[in-house]
């Protein structure tokens, strides 16, 4: 092996976020997925399950043992339920391996808010602590210097990067922030269940979760930072009959007149150097065909000089920057090397 490749493992590598794990690392040039694990299918090859994974180098699912995954690996990825991962961390983290998280057990930093609106138990507080916030484009640095991170949330991927330099800026008001945010079914994971069945969501839109979808208090977590004060958000999630893709639509009121062509500079400033998030021109709004298959989050805006108010849409893919690939952007920063090895993919399209 070479001084710069690195061996990988994969927990939970049957759901959709790990599948897709292993679909991107195929491509990237320093890192070997040695390991694929799934204590419910130990021993089966994964292309079983999932044939367009035939010719992946791994190819038989390994039950959870840390001190074989040790053997095999130099970072592990837990694209895991909520619940299982706080059991896991600690072990391989002790076993001396990076690990990255998918899930949301360590996004959280206070408990109370946890349990609040996992409904379940909270991780050890101090693993909570080391744990970094993955949001590459904003924390980049912290993630650069840890063994450990937490990976955000699909909902809160596309939200934060649409409202962050806003915030940071002072240039709307925070109070006033409305999120109404739009996933494919594929965000609702791999398990059977009714709302995501063919008959419920074909030919059909729905909201869910309203006013409880867990990913709330973690945008209003990084909202808070980047106003200096707490904050809280009306966010309402939908589900529309398409496999991937997010679309966030934001609206806040603005602190001063602006106008769009200034939230396109500030927004361009902001994100300089970083490769995955796009800045649309003024008058031009993406689409979540333009980013499918990616680790793009593409940006546009619109001030309403009638209302006084801002309208954002971010975009992204939710299994890639909202969960597979935004995983590897924040592998790469921890192992110094360009954040965007093995994701430079042009959108699939149309």
């Amino acid at each position: 092996m070479k001084s710069n490749q690195i061996r990988a493992a994969i927990v939970g590598s049957t759901g959709y976020g790990g599948v897709e794990l292993i679909r991107l690392l195929q491509s990237h040039p320093n890192v070997t997925v040695t390991s694929v694990i799934s204590s419910s299918n130990a021993g089966t090859p994964i292309a079983e399950g999932f044939p367009h994974l035939t010719e992946i180098r791994t190819d038989l699912l390994d039950g959870i043992d840390v001190d074989n995954i040790r053997s095999k690996a130099d970072v592990v990825f837990l694209a895991t339920p909520h619940g299982i991962s706080m059991k896991l961390a600690p072990e391989f983290l002790e076993a001396g391996l990076k690990v990255i998280d998918l899930s949301g057990d360590f996004r959280l930093k206070s408990g109370d808010v946890y349990r609040e609106w996992y409904k379940h138990e909270p991780a050890d507080q101090a693993l909570v602590e080391r744990a970094v916030y993955g949001l590459a484009e904003v924390y980049g640095r912290e993630v650069a210097t840890t063994d450990f991170i937490s990976n955000p949330g699909c909902f809160t991927t596309s939200a934060l990067l649409g409202l962050y330099p806003a915030v940071k800026a002072g240039w709307i008001n925070a109070d006033s922030i409305i999120i109404d945010a739009k996933s494919g079914v594929s965000g609702a994971g791999r398990g059977l269940n009714l709302t995501a069945h063919y008959s419920e969501i074909n030919e059909n839109f729905k909201a869910y979760k309203i006013n409880k979808h867990q990913h709330t208090p973690e945008i209003e977590q990084v909202l808070s930072e980047a106003a200096g004060r707490p904050v809280i958000t009306t966010f309402t999630t939908h589900l529309v009959p398409m496999t991937r893709g997010i679309m966030t639509t934001m609206y806040a009121t603005l602190t001063e007149k602006r106008t769009s062509a200034e939230f396109v500079e500030l927004y361009r400033q902001f994100y300089e150097g970083r490769k995955f998030v796009r800045i649309r021109p003024e008058g031009r709004w993406p689409a979540t065909k333009e980013v499918f298959g990616t680790n793009y989050c593409d940006i546009g805006f619109s001030v309403d000089e009638r209302t006084g108010r801002i309208t954002f849409i971010s975009v992204i893919d939710n299994l890639v920057k909202g969960a597979a690939g935004q995983a590897i952007q924040n592998l790469n920063l921890m192992m110094n090397w360009d954040e965007s090895l093995g994701l430079q993919f042009t959108p699939v399209y149309p």
